[in-house]
């Protein structure tokens, strides 16, 4: 599923915001370095959310209405594939 719908970047967004924000925590709060840290984790977070919107905020309709959360399949590809079926 989450293959399917491109989120393998927001994930990894997230994931890396998680490991700066925990080394943050971890790092002495004197140091000259530990701000770019908290910063860093905080635009990672706002990435991912972004990364997380993509697939809704670029969807199709076809005509029946339903929506298609992938993207990249041409929606005429589709239809064919389902009148085979």
């Amino acid at each position: 599923m989450i293959k399917t719908m491109k989120l393998q970047k927001a994930l990894i967004a997230i994931l890396l915001a998680v490991v700066a924000l925990v080394t943050y925590l971890m790092s002495d709060e004197d140091s000259s370095w530990s701000k770019y840290l908290l910063e860093l984790s905080g635009f990672l977070f706002m990435l991912g959310g972004f990364l997380f919107l993509y697939p809704i905020l670029f969807s199709r309709k076809d005509k029946e209405g339903c929506v298609e959360l992938d993207p990249e399949v041409p929606v005429q590809a589709e239809e064919k594939q389902n009148l085979q079926e």
